[in-house]
């Protein structure tokens, strides 16, 4: 599996759902909340339901789809 893309934020933190469309991960926010509401979000190795979750530097976030998974580190 490849290294996953670290995704820089401006900011100390940003929610989950705002990364998932950073990092193209997500096309919108609406499918952000579809994938985080599918459970098919983790983070940090972790499945989280909260789109709102905040992020900080370091955290993993995979997206598990139909073509496989999907990671990127926010940065």
């Amino acid at each position: 599996m490849p290294e996953p893309e670290r995704v820089p934020i401006r900011d100390e933190s940003i929610r989950l759902g705002q990364f998932l469309k950073l990092a193209n991960l997500a096309e919108d926010g609406v499918q952000a909340r579809e994938l985080v509401t599918a459970g098919d979000v983790l983070v940090n190795g972790q499945q989280e339901t909260r789109r709102g979750r905040q992020l900080t530097r370091g955290d993993r976030v995979t997206v598990r789809g139909p073509g496989g998974e999907e990671s990127a580190v926010v940065g």
